[in-house]
């Protein structure tokens, strides 16, 4: 009996994805335009998102922590895009617990101009999960 508790202790230990395998699957998620699935499947509940300081006279708060909040941030920012024309995401860089990637975006906003935007991404990873994003742009 003891041998059969012991397997089934082995058996349900969970495991935790290395940076690599985040950056990857975080890769693999964002080709497919599946950003919701990213924050469910990969961001910790405590994630620290960061903007640049000039983000603030955009109306969009430089730093938002919880991973309600930065759903709701996604989402506000979703709903003032009128068109997606093109957009990319270059490979992931890994350095240690963090992974960064390129993205670019040709959009236009509601009752604005077309525009390309451009930014880097930083992400930190903690215990398998996505635990902090910083944006360059």
């Amino acid at each position: 009996m003891k041998t059969q508790e012991y397997y089934l202790i082995i058996n349900t230990k969970q495991t935790i994805m290395t940076t690599q395998e985040v950056a990857n699957r975080y890769y693999e998620l964002i080709k497919q335009n599946k950003r919701a699935e990213i924050q469910e499947e990969l961001y910790g509940k405590d994630i620290v998102n960061r903007e640049p300081e000039h983000a603030a006279s955009m109306g969009i708060p430089i730093v938002t922590i919880g991973l309600d909040a930065v759903k709701a941030k996604g989402k506000a920012r979703m709903e003032m895009i009128e068109a997606v024309h093109s957009d990319y995401c270059s490979e992931p860089v890994v350095g240690g617990n963090f992974f960064s990637v390129a993205f670019g975006r040709d959009i236009t906003l509601k009752g604005k101009p077309r525009m390309k935007l451009e930014e880097i991404a930083v992400f930190g990873v903690k215990d398998g999960k996505i635990v902090s994003e910083q944006f360059f742009y």
